[in-house]
């Protein structure tokens, strides 16, 4: 059975969501601003994007039943987890730049091809 991708995006698109007015309560509550690029990145890469896809997925079900659909959701969902894993990590302090840049540069690049495959099925089917 295919995957409901747009149901997929916005369940996953609500938890990152959590996890950023978690982030964001931290923030204000201790007064410590240290982690705002990664509260950013959740909710623009974990949320916003995710639920724009999510509605697009389901205004245009087709895309979802594409090899392009496909790579879309599992690149995306890949790249942008390890991109704010490591963006965390190198944020607070616990690993090196210099040592996990490389990761992050990684991470961009396949949330780019997830973006290029989003586009090219897009434009195919919209």
């Amino acid at each position: 059975m295919a995957i409901p991708y747009s149901r997929a995006y916005l369940v996953i698109g609500s938890l990152y969501l959590l996890i950023g007015i978690v982030f964001g309560m931290y923030m204000g509550g201790t007064s410590n601003y240290t982690l705002a690029p990664v509260h950013a990145h959740i909710n623009l890469l974990g949320f916003t994007l995710m639920a724009i896809f999510g509605l697009v997925y389901r205004q245009i079900p087709d895309m979802g039943r594409t090899l392009t659909g496909k790579l879309h959701f599992w690149l995306f969902q890949i790249g942008a987890l390890l991109l704010l894993i490591v963006l965390y990590l190198i944020v607070s302090e616990t690993v090196s730049p210099a040592t996990f840049g490389p990761v992050i540069m990684l991470s961009e690049l396949i949330v780019l091809a997830s973006l290029i495959a989003f586009a090219i099925n897009l434009f195919r089917h919209a």
